[in-house]
């Protein structure tokens, strides 16, 4: 007879591992079946983890070779190690899974190493990967497989001239031109990434402004600051065409609306024009999981699906996918299978992308308030009037809260700047406590700081900045 579990846990990323540390901690027997050989997911291994070391890197470079003379600082013949850098960022990734991995042997979790499919709603086959099978009893199972990279119809990811951002991450050497389909977050972060290593980027977006999604006032600004920085931005533009040569790709694009098309060539195309719910393979079809039109899990409030039994959490079920966003979903998903009130208000997960400057949002955007008809009071202080930003001569960007117009309280904060993905978090603290734009601007914010332009912010909205 196989072991019988309270809990199994299909993916280890920052959901599925959150989730089977929160469901042991509750005294849950848990097993987590990854088919990686490292633990972390998408996130750990190939994205949030990764990036952010070149982004860190690439940064630092870029800024002591372009921008240190403002401060009086001298530093000739600066000059990198892209296989240093690499190895600097594998470092970091393998601290990372590897504490994971002993997180799972601190709670008493079993990794089951392979590929798990549901033969009965109960009981999971998992393809080993040292080869045979293992048949696995769950009273209960989370599907948090994650996503897996999209691409486009007739455009082939051969991870060599033409990558997704997992080939992204590893280039050989810096390309001298490379053609980001796509405008979306890990498309602008990759492309910052080789911008600042010298390389020419050139991003072809659909829509006709980058970041779709976010507010249109943030979009407009950033496309300014990442034109200003270097980067050419193809919008309202659609890709119809990608050749990959030995040494180069053509790609063809035209526009949207109709129009002439037009060929240009790269080292390397990056295609990140979104991702796709894991959800192949699992045999979710065997079990009667119902999903959506986007092959989607569908779940319940407590993140239970149509089966008694099997729930879902993360990339896999509606809603942005990121991993902050999973990693909430998992413990909220551990707590109700244990019987407690697991929760995640939806309503205030902050966005961020790590360019420089950062671009960070929580909640409504102006665009969907005046969609919904909702009336409201938007401050906006801009960091050229920050004390700070001016002395860190950073001062690109803006702060902008949206309150409700009747009752003050906050709806929505966006900001562009240097440290925007620090500052997000006491904007989401404050519109998880319900407050309004006033309690933000009572609230003393330490001088100088960044994040006295959200104090600010929160006065404009009344009409009283004290530094504007």
């Amino acid at each position: 007879m196989s072991e019988v579990y309270d809990v199994v846990v299909i993916g280890s990323g920052p959901g599925g591992y959150v989730a089977a540390i929160r469901a042991a901690q509750l005294g849950l027997k848990t097993a987590c079946i990854e088919k990686r050989e490292t633990l972390g997911g998408t996130c750990l291994n190939v994205g949030c983890i990764p990036s952010k070391a070149l982004l860190h890197a690439s940064h630092l470079y870029h800024e002591a070779a372009h921008d240190f003379g403002k401060y009086g600082l001298k530093a000739d013949g600066i000059s990198f190690d892209l296989k240093e850098m690499m190895g600097s960022k594998e470092k970091s990734v393998d601290g990372l899974t590897q504490g994971v991995e002993f997180l799972f042997k601190k709670n008493k979790i079993d990794w089951i190493k392979g590929a798990g499919r549901f033969v009965a709603k109960d009981t999971i086959e998992v393809a080993l990967n040292e080869g045979g099978t293992q048949t696995v009893k769950a009273k209960n199972t989370i599907i948090a497989t994650g996503s897996d990279v999209a691409s486009l119809p007739g455009i082939e990811i051969d991870e060599d001239r033409v990558v997704s951002s997992t080939g992204a991450l590893d280039l050989p050497e810096v390309p001298k031109h490379m053609v980001v389909i796509g405008g979306g977050v890990i498309g602008l972060e990759l492309g910052s990434v080789w911008a600042r290593l010298g390389a020419d980027v050139t991003v072809i977006e659909f829509m006709d402004q980058i970041l779709p999604g976010m507010d249109t006032e943030v979009r407009k600004t950033f496309a300014r600051i990442l034109k200003k920085q270097g980067m050419t931005l193809k919008l309202s533009s659609k890709v119809t065409k990608v050749d990959a040569l030995k040494t180069k790709v053509k790609v063809t694009y035209e526009p949207v609306k109709g129009g002439d098309a037009e060929t240009i060539e790269a080292d390397r195309v990056l295609v990140s024009v979104g991702r796709r719910p894991y959800t192949d393979g699992l045999g979710l079809e065997t079990v009667g999981v119902e999903m959506d039109e986007r092959s989607r899990v569908k779940i319940g409030h407590d993140f239970s699906t149509n089966v008694p039994g099997i729930w879902a959490i993360g990339d896999v079920v509606e809603g942005p996918m990121l991993a902050h966003k999973a990693e909430d979903e998992g413990i909220a998903c551990a707590e109700n299978i244990a019987g407690l009130n697991g929760y995640v208000n939806h309503d205030v997960i902050p966005g961020v992308v790590y360019t420089h400057p950062e671009v960070a949002s929580v909640g409504k955007s102006e665009d969907e308030l005046k969609e919904a008809g909702i009336a409201y009071s938007a401050g906006k202080f801009p960091f050229t009037a920050n004390s700070r930003a001016k002395t860190n001569q950073i001062t690109d960007g803006f702060v902008k809260i949206l309150a409700d117009k009747e009752t003050d309280r906050v709806l929505g904060v966006h900001i562009i700047g240097a440290d925007a993905g620090n500052m997000i978090a006491q904007a989401a603290t404050a519109m998880e406590f319900g407050a309004s734009a006033e309690d933000i601007a009572l609230t003393c914010h330490a001088h100088p700081t960044e994040s006295e332009a959200v104090k600010e912010a929160a006065l404009a909205v009344h009409g009283r900045p004290i530094h504007m």
